[in-house]
């Protein structure tokens, strides 16, 4: 039996953000939960292999699952995606710059990241 050790669970969330199609699927999954079926629709591989990325992210608690009928949704764990990384950037990044690009959402500059238009004559 292997010994487990304190920052496994986060090497484990790190481990499955470290795929591609892992990481769309937990975009997919920001706007609600999906079916199993739904978000292999969605890629160009194989039932199975989406099933593996699957119980990969299960297993690391980014997302949940649940029954209903025949069916499995999937849905994201948010509070472990956000405590597992957040830990991690407290541990290595000075507190300020985590605080500064706290409030980046995807297609929006990172706050404090100069616009093109600052810092010219106006």
């Amino acid at each position: 039996m292997s010994e487990q050790h304190p920052q496994d669970g986060e090497a484990g969330v790190f481990r499955a953000l470290a795929d591609p199609t892992r990481r769309q699927i937990l975009e997919d999954l920001r706007s609600g939960e999906l079916a199993a079926g739904e978000i292999a629709a969605r890629f160009s591989i194989s039932a199975p292999s989406i099933s593996r990325h699957l119980g990969v992210l299960k297993g690391a608690g980014l997302v949940a699952e649940r029954r209903e009928g025949n069916r499995i949704l999937y849905s994201l764990v948010e509070d472990r995606l956000a405590t597992s990384v957040g830990r991690f950037l407290s541990a290595v990044c000075p507190e300020q710059i985590v605080l500064r690009h706290t409030a980046w959402r995807p297609g929006a500059e990172p706050a404090g990241t100069p616009r093109a238009d600052e810092g010219r004559g106006a």
